[in-house]
């Protein structure tokens, strides 16, 4: 996709979609003050969430969750953003939506051109971040409506489902969790930094979204707990159903015993007695069912079935 470029007075906003090596070479004879070591980063699929400061810009790698319905799992999408002076340069994939909505919407209306862009390169930075860090809460509202169903249907019938079910929202809260968790580093440096290219009063703004991003961490902390008591309920529900399977085959296996040793007895080729009585046959069915209705009956008064 070709990189797509804002202007709105001095203030330049480049937007690169699936970078490649052409774009970021480009890039390079733009801006000859990237560091190459910045630049090759953006060719690199996955790289760790940080913060670069030089003299005439930032460099800031970020992470933000994204749903795969396909593996049901949240993945990592990586946006990388150069800040300067008088220009924003955004390069990620084109999956996350806010960022992809935002520009939309800066290059088709004027008014949320001039409000987003107006107020410099910085403001711009932070309203990125922003609608990005609120992105991450409809995947956590997402999660917590997939644990309150779970909540209900842990004592249904289909208890095989359920465990594959938790299975995968526990392995979900996971990835969110390492997804945003290393962001708040990157937010809290830029609460604190004195660099000339973020203004001083946007302090109190990434700070805002620094206390956003510690909800979403509570809010998968508070998942992972309720997660973690939701399967010990399913351990504890298996053991008991696994207990009772045994307990009916264990009870089979008794009764069988006494049953099994009348028909042995019979079975041998000496003489019984009934041995030649056309009836035996009957009365053996008959003192068997007995014996296995007395053997049901003590298992019964015992409370063993």
């Amino acid at each position: 996709m070709p990189t797509e470029v804002i202007r709105h007075g001095r203030i330049r906003w480049t937007n690169i979609t699936r970078a490649t090596r052409d774009d970021v070479e480009a890039l390079q004879a733009e801006y000859p003050q990237f560091h190459p070591l910045d630049l090759e980063d953006l060719l690199s699929r996955i790289e760790r969430p940080k913060i670069d400061e030089y003299d005439d810009y930032l460099f800031t790698v970020m992470h933000f969750p994204l749903w795969d319905s396909v593996e049901k799992l949240s993945r990592a999408s990586e946006v990388d953003t150069f800040i300067g002076s008088n220009y924003v340069v955004t390069i990620h994939d084109g999956v996350l939506s806010p960022l992809a909505n935002l520009f939309e919407r800066c290059q088709d209306d004027e008014a949320e051109r001039a409000n987003f862009m107006g107020q410099g390169p910085s403001h711009l930075f932070h309203t990125v971040v922003d609608h990005l860090v609120d992105y991450i809460f409809p995947i956590l509202y997402k999660v917590d409506a997939n644990i309150r169903g779970l909540e209900e249907e842990i004592f249904t019938s289909n208890f095989k489902a359920v465990i594959q079910n938790l299975a995968l929202i526990r392995r979900d809260n996971i990835a969110l969790r390492r997804i945003v968790r290393p962001q708040l580093e990157i937010l809290e440096i830029l609460e604190r930094t004195e660099h000339h290219v973020i203004r001083d009063e946007l302090d109190v703004y990434f700070g805002d979204i620094r206390d956003h991003l510690n909800k979403a961490t509570d809010l998968i902390s508070d998942h992972k707990e309720v997660i973690e008591g939701l399967v010990d309920t399913t351990n504890t529900l298996a053991a008991h159903r696994t207990n009772q399977i045994v307990q009916i085959l264990t009870v089979i296996s008794v009764i069988m015993l006494p049953l099994t040793l009348i028909s042995g007895i019979y079975g041998m080729n000496v003489d019984l007695p009934l041995h030649n009585d056309p009836r035996a046959f009957v009365v053996i069915i008959i003192l068997m069912i007995f014996v296995a209705s007395i053997m049901l009956f003590v298992f019964k008064e015992r409370n063993w079935l």
